[in-house]
């Protein structure tokens, strides 16, 4: 990892926590597994303020172009669950890839745990969108 650990700004720290303790009501073992294992995560993540987030980290909203050592690329834009749309190719958190790279940096690579097996995946690019968190609005 490019920095040491998770990177996760504030604010969204807190939506993530908050959205972690709505999430129980998940029964999808999918998602379940995704939470877990970002919940484990932001234990040792470092938490900063707004105007110390480097950008080349992924963040909610970012818009993500990922590759596999199969030879595949994606770009998505992570979003909160309600905003899931894979058509649009917006990607929830709690979707095993979304849980996967948030607070990874450009660069970097991760395992992406599956049914089907492990992928590795390399963070190609980070496009940072404008972050408007509302945590009244989204939960």
């Amino acid at each position: 990892m490019k920095y040491g650990s998770l990177v996760i700004e504030k604010k969204e720290y807190v939506l993530l926590k908050r959205l972690m303790n709505l999430s129980t009501f998940y029964e999808d073992g999918t998602i379940r597994k995704s939470v877990d294992k970002l919940a484990a995560e932001l234990e040792t993540a470092n938490v900063r303020d707004e105007l110390e987030m480097p950008k080349d980290v992924v963040r909610l909203n970012s818009v993500v172009t990922i590759s596999s050592e199969h030879g595949w690329k994606k770009s998505f834009q992570l979003v909160i669950p309600k905003e899931n749309n894979v058509k649009q190719d917006k990607i929830s958190i709690w979707k095993p890839i979304g849980a996967a790279v948030i607070g990874f940096a450009k660069g970097d690579t991760l395992t992406l745990h599956l049914s089907e097996g492990e992928q590795k995946l390399t963070i190609e690019k980070v496009t940072q969108r404008k972050n408007y968190i509302n945590l009244d609005m989204v939960l």
